[in-house]
Formats: structure tokens, C-alpha cells, sequence
């Protein structure tokens, strides 16, 4: 399918001024991101909990117990370079479609997208790689799909802009605003190490949610690159729009980047895809995540292993994982592959398939690249 909407340098410039002015916000805020009243905002609603449930009131506390270290199984992921992106995101999945079929059940799925800003069109997860995990989706899902976001300034604005109520009339998906959600509490490091608590989306709490994480290939500029894992973690802070706590999440000075990733890391204990699908048709090099610039990298990937998948796009981009502390970190603790020679790769060679990004300025300079 041809795209829907031309990617330019206006796109680029626009993500530019919002995302510098969130940064600001944030240093200002302490870490928190003030938005617009709520009140003045298109409203969609909140993901409805399931019968019985633990869908508890905002406050409540949990702490799950996790099996840290056991040693992750071998992982499949699919890799497919090819014109059309709607075309190469069908296919990557078709290649794993057993697993993922097998996987779903009877369960509830949501489907994360990335729409950091609501009106860029360029950061975004394109409509054309919904439209494929939603084809793909079909003959395996029983009941009703949500496709869920918790963006920076205003989801519903996202959505809109991006013609995602269309997936609604296509494919009767339910879009959902998570920031409207109950929370629980978390806590988190934040400067000089102290913990800090912060709200988590209930919804993305739920053991019985299938989460499919469909992700834009792009670099970042605290933790290196933003794939499918830091997509859907990165979601589950709350912004209620009057107050956004994922802020709290990479708190840092200049000199340091580590916070963010032992706290996706700790919050990836609870909160982690099910299905990871990477979107490189068009990336974002330099300084991304959101102001940087478009590369045409003609890849998709897709996984059951999203420690797997963000790995091998990586390497992708021409980037050694090994310096990816996050992705580091989950391997190690079994969340996940992260052995390249017990990562089976189908589909296209991944030596067919890489396209060497440039790092955010931030990181090459910290990495010494």
C-alpha cells in the first residue's frame, strides 16, 4: 500500500519545536510535564476493565514476585526488507504466525502504537503498519481489539491526526485514551538515586492483556534507540493532562543517562510486550526520538521475543546492542534472548538488511562514536 501521508522536513521541524518544548517543561516541572486542561480536550474513552478483574482504585500498591536470572528459551524473529510497508509488516508476521497464534488464546488484545506527539506525523506508528498487524490480527482474535496509547500531549489529538479513527471504521477496533485509566503506584529512581513514586496505567497492569507493541525504528537520545520494549514501557506512566509522570521515568543531568534504563528495566518486570512488531520502512536517525531525521531503511521485524526483536534491530542500524544498557540488562535477567546464536532470524539475511543510522548527538558524544 502507498502511504497515506508524505513524510517531510515540515513534519521534522514541527516534532522539533514540541519536543523541545516538552523538554523544557520537564526540566522545569521536575520531571513532570504539564499539558492542557482536560476538559478542553477531545475525550476517548478509557479501556473498560474485564469481568473480575483486578481492576483496583488508583493508589493501590502491588508488588509481584518475578523469576529474575532463569535463562530465556531461544527466540524466532522475523526479518523482511522489501518496498511496500504495509507488504513487509504482514509478511514478518505470516513468518511467526504459529507462535503467535498459539500465544493469543482467549485473551484480551491491545495493540501500543507510538504517538509521541500528537502531530507528527513522522515519529509516529503509520496507519499502514496497523492496518497489516489488524489483517493479521483477524482469523486469530475472538473478541474486540483496543488500540491503546498514553501520549505526551494529547492522544486523542494523536489519533485524529493520524487517521486512526478510520481503523475503527475498517476494522472495528476500539481506540482508547490509557491516560484516562485508574493508576497504581510504582516507585522509580530519580535524581542523586532517590526513589521516586510515580502513577502506572492500571490497564497495562492486567497479567491477562495481550500486548502487541508496534513500533517506529528510531533512535533516542538517553537509551540509545526506541523499539518495540521502551514503546510499550514508556507508555505505563500516567498523564492525566494536568500532570504527566513520565518524566519520572529519565530524570537526569547532563553528564548522566543511567536512570532510564534500570527504570525500564524494573518497570519491564510488570509491564512487557507479548508480540513485538518494528516498523523500519521509515526511521528516524540523529536526534531522535522525535527531531531527527527520516531514513528509508525498507525493513520490518517481528517477534514473540521483544528483547530478541530490539536486539536484532539494532543491529539492523547498524548499532552494537552492547551498548544498549536496557536491552543488556533484560537479557541478562532472562526477560528475553539476547544470544545472537540462539536468535534464529527468518525471512531476508540480516546482512541484506542493515542501514547504518546515526546516533543521537547526545549519545555519540557520550559513547565517544
Amino acid at each position: 500500500m502507498a502511504d497515506h501521508r508524505k513524510i517531510d522536513r515540515r513534519d521534522f521541524l514541527k516534532c522539533a519545536g514540541l519536543a523541545a518544548g516538552a523538554a523544557g517543561a520537564a526540566a522545569m516541572g521536575g520531571g513532570r510535564l504539564f499539558a492542557h486542561g482536560a476538559a478542553s480536550m477531545p475525550r476517548v474513552p478509557p479501556v473498560p476493565p474485564l469481568p473480575g478483574a483486578p481492576y483496583g482504585q488508583g493508589g493501590q500498591i502491588h508488588f509481584p514476585i518475578t523469576d529474575l536470572g532463569k535463562a530465556a528459551p531461544p527466540a524466532k524473529v522475523a526479518l523482511v526488507k522489501g518496498p511496500d510497508r504495509y507488504d513487509i509488516v504482514l509478511r514478518s508476521l505470516k513468518l511467526i504466525e504459529d507462535e503467535v497464534a498459539a500465544s493469543i488464546r482467549d485473551k484480551r488484545v491491545l495493540i501500543k502504537p507510538n504517538i509521541v506527539l500528537a502531530d507528527c506525523a513522522a515519529c509516529v506508528t503509520h496507519i499502514d503498519a496497523m492496518r497489516a498487524v489488524l489483517d493479521f490480527l483477524t482469523p486469530h482474535v475472538k473478541g474486540e481489539i483496543f488500540i491503546g496509547e498514553s501520549s505526551v500531549n494529547n492522544t486523542a489529538e494523536g489519533f485524529k491526526y493520524n487517521d486512526y479513527p478510520r481503523l475503527e471504521k475498517e476494522y472495528g477496533a476500539k481506540l482508547v485514551d490509557l491516560n484516562l485509566d485508574k493508576f497504581q503506584y510504582r516507585y522509580v529512581l530519580g535524581l542523586d538515586n532517590k526513589p521516586s513514586r510515580i502513577r502506572i496505567i492500571n490497564t497495562l497492569l492486567d497479567p491477562d492483556l495481550y500486548v502487541i507493541s508496534v513500533a517506529r525504528m528510531k533512535t533516542h537520545n538517553y537509551v540509545f534507540v526506541t523499539l518495540s520494549i521502551k514503546n510499550v514501557i514508556m507508555a505505563s506512566p500516567l498523564n492525566d493532562y494536568k500532570v504527566n509522570d513520565k518524566g519520572l521515568m529519565h530524570q537526569a543531568s547532563p553528564a548522566r543517562n543511567d536512570l532510564l534504563h534500570y527504570n525500564m528495566f524494573h518497570i519491564g518486570r510488570e509491564i512487557f510486550p507479548d508480540l513485538a512488531v518494528i516498523d523500519g520502512f521509515i526511521g528516524i536517525e540523529g536526534n531522535g526520538p522525535a527531531w531527527g531525521s527520516p531514513i528509508a531503511s525498507h525493513v520490518a521485524l517481528a517477534s514473540r521475543d521483544a528483547v530478541a526483536a530490539d536486539i536484532t534491530a539494532t543491529r539492523v542500524m547498524g548499532f552494537d546492542p552492547r551498548i544498549v544498557n536496557y536491552l543488556n540488562a533484560m537479557a541478562e535477567a532472562g526477560m528475553g534472548q539476547g544470544d545472537y546464536a540462539k536468535i534464529q532470524l527468518v525471512g531476508t539475511p540480516l546482512e541484506q538488511c542493515v542501514t547504518k543510522y546515526r546516533p543521537n548527538e547526545r549519545m555519540a558524544e557520550l559513547y565517544k562514536l
